[in-house]
């Protein structure tokens, strides 16, 4: 059995086998599991609805002997199925800029997320020598959340009320948060905190609250305060 095809079924069984047969079979062909990798930073990664995400990633591979003749994104892998370059799936096609190159660097950024692009994502490369391929594995996992805000829905004139802007995961990127009454931006209310305080409510506070991230489109849903 020749080496390509050997070290072709070591990449398809990579993640069901034990670690140690993994080396093991790398050693008989002498080929140190060093020279092949793929690095994500981060790996876990809570982006907001409507935003652009960018997915850092770089690789190794042995500098003599092979060349890169294709390097793209795929997600969900599915055992024994080729995975899918994103660039050419109608979904991603017109979202997807590869940043990379085919040396090391395959950061891939993502434009306008929506809930359903929740998924994890494997960077992938092909060389010139038949069969010889690697996918980076455990890949980065992009979790899109919505905002939402949390409030009573009725509180007494003079009573000192917390509103919440509440994600499903913590931001990646750090945020500053923009409330809005009526639509119309408290410009005072600029911070890194998620939640407005309002002190001593009066029946003039009462209206439809929402809140956003500084620098986005995306703005919550609104939430109805009647003050008593």
């Amino acid at each position: 059995m020749s080496f390509n095809t050997i070290y072709v079924m070591l990449m398809w069984v990579r993640m069901a086998l034990p670690l140690p047969l993994i080396f093991f079979l790398l050693m008989i062909h002498g080929v140190s599991s060093d020279d092949w990798s793929v690095s994500y930073s981060p790996s876990h990664i809570c982006a907001l609805k409507d935003s652009t995400v960018i997915m850092r990633c770089t690789y190794k591979y042995p500098s003599t002997g092979y060349k890169i003749i294709k390097a793209f994104w795929s997600k969900n892998l599915v055992k024994g199925v080729e995975p899918r370059d994103l660039s050419e799936d109608p979904e991603y096609s017109q979202r997807i800029q590869y940043l990379g190159n085919k040396q090391q660097n395959c950061t891939v950024r993502l434009s306008h997320v929506t809930l359903k692009d929740s998924h994890v994502y494997y960077f992938r490369f092909i060389t010139d020598k038949p069969g010889v391929k690697w996918i980076g594995y455990p890949g980065v996992t992009l979790t899109v959340t919505d905002l939402q805000v949390e409030s009573p829905e009725r509180v007494t004139e003079g009573d000192s009320v917390n509103l919440r802007c509440k994600s499903s995961c913590a931001l990646t990127d750090r945020a500053t948060f923009i409330w809005y009454r009526n639509s119309q931006p408290l410009t005072e209310r600029r911070d890194r905190n998620n939640e407005l305080l309002l002190q001593s409510v009066r029946r003039e506070d009462s209206g439809r609250y929402s809140c956003a991230v500084d620098g986005h489109t995306h703005i919550s849903p609104a939430v109805q305060l009647n003050v008593m």
